[in-house]
């Protein structure tokens, strides 16, 4: 949306400054966080959405846009949500919507924002096992900005730290979750330890450290 001051942004190594807006919506769908959505829409109608580069002159979606909405919304347990008004949804559930939406778009690369944004914590592990499983299943390539630093040392498989805008540094998450790093980019002091079930990195507080 924003063209970068320099350099390019190439996708599938085409600059997507000179892409056809109906060509880049086959490559690139996007999770923003939940908000703005047409409140009147059904939850249906807003999945239906995804489809729209895929639609002809006439705009009517045919058996094929049906059948790939009816997945996504299976696929992200939307599916009893079909016929609710996007007003009456919770702002876990639009967020739910909005990857189905993303995912009924059909695209190879997939930008997420904040995408566990209001939901609980059953439904964040879901959301994200979901988007790994299809990002192994599909060979998608997944963009996504989180804050919850534990989830990032999870479910990424590299790490980008941005500190005031900037590239801080990027890499494998053991490389990237140190307490050096972290500690200097969020300046407060933070222990890292591994997870014991998973073994990857675990931050916490340190709670040694007296309060600012």
């Amino acid at each position: 949306m924003l063209r970068p001051r320099a350099g390019q942004v190439c996708v599938l190594g085409q600059d997507i400054n000179h892409m056809h807006p109906h060509l880049r919506a086959t490559r690139l769908a996007v999770v923003p966080q939940a908000r703005q959505l047409p409140a009147n829409f059904t939850v249906y109608e807003t999945v239906l959405l995804g489809r729209t580069p895929y639609l002809g002159w006439l705009g009517k979606p045919d058996r094929q846009d049906q059948m790939r909405v009816s997945w996504a919304l299976e696929r992200t347990d939307c599916l009893d949500l079909s016929n609710r008004l996007i007003g009456e949804l919770s702002g876990g559930e639009q967020q739910r919507v909005l990857l189905a939406r993303a995912l009924a778009q059909n695209t190879p690369i997939l930008l997420l924002d904040e995408p566990t944004a209001h939901l609980d914590l059953r439904h964040q592990s879901g959301l994200l096992n979901l988007v790994q499983e299809l990002a192994r299943e599909q060979h998608l390539a997944v963009l996504m900005a989180l804050h919850d630093l534990n989830l990032v040392a999870l479910y990424s498989d590299r790490v980008a730290l941005l500190v005031d805008g900037r590239l801080r540094t990027s890499g494998l998450p053991d490389e990237v979750l140190t307490p050096a790093h972290l500690t200097e980019s969020y300046r407060v002091p933070l222990s890292v330890t591994v997870h014991p079930e998973y073994g990857t990195p675990l931050i916490l507080p340190d709670g040694r450290n007296p309060r600012p």
